[in-house]
């Protein structure tokens, strides 16, 4: 009687132990959040990008900027997985905000989402270091996969907008002394009033013009004028 009951004891001790040493399910770590700042002058579309990726069980806000200056010092701070940056903010542009990232870390991913879509914005954001590229009538989701795609190395241009680069690329350019003509004409001046401000001959501005018109096909100022404003190459 002893021997049996001893025996069943035995059996159960060995029953628990053996529970003790089975391994339990295994545990799936938890991927980290992506880490996002959002740099944006206006608030209503700040908080609105805000709303929507807070909502996303894989991303958090980390930082939010009105400024290209306060975004690179918010960049600084908190070292983001992605920003999310305009491209025209008080202060400090997109631009030079992207520039002065890549300086403190030239791996940082930067996603420039603006309105504007001229093939000199697009070159002169992806020439910069941007990662991507978006215009902000972009689709919720669309957004959300740029931003996780991005996180994960990739480069997001949409087909249209990368079209818009390849012409860029294979134009003809324009000089810094061409850009500076084209800037006094939007502003009305006359040939003698654009060589007096670039302390340049009044023949000397006639030839910029003349290649300007050229590279540009175009065949009058105000042409000339609209065309650069829609590419980006100058600002109203």
């Amino acid at each position: 009687m002893k021997s049996r009951k001893k025996a069943a004891r035995k059996s159960a001790t060995s029953g628990r132990d053996a529970a003790l040493r089975r391994p339990g399910p295994k545990r799936v770590p938890k991927k980290p959040r992506i880490a996002v700042l959002i740099a944006d002058d206006h608030s209503v579309v700040r908080e609105g990008l805000v709303s929507l990726i807070r909502r996303k069980p894989d991303m958090t806000v980390v930082g939010e900027a009105k400024n290209g200056r306060e975004a690179v010092d918010l960049w600084k701070q908190h070292r983001p997985d992605v920003t999310l940056l305009d491209l025209r903010m008080p202060e400090l542009d997109g631009v030079s905000a992207i520039k002065e990232i890549r300086r403190g870390d030239e791996n940082a991913r930067i996603i420039v989402l603006t309105t504007f879509d001229g093939d000199e914005d697009i070159y002169r954001a992806i020439q910069a270091g941007a990662k991507g590229y978006l215009l902000k009538d972009v689709p919720r989701e669309a957004l959300m996969d740029s931003i996780r795609r991005v996180h994960a190395g990739e480069t997001c241009v949409p087909v249209h907008l990368a079209a818009k680069l390849a012409e860029r690329v294979s134009g003809e350019t324009l000089s810094a002394r061409e850009i500076d003509v084209l800037k006094l004409m939007a502003q009305g001046k006359s040939n003698k009033e654009i060589g007096s401000a670039l302390f340049i001959s009044e023949g000397t501005v006639k030839s910029h013009v003349k290649a300007i018109f050229a590279k540009m096909n175009v065949i009058s100022r105000t042409e000339a004028v609209a065309n650069a404003t829609r590419r980006g190459l100058i600002q109203l």
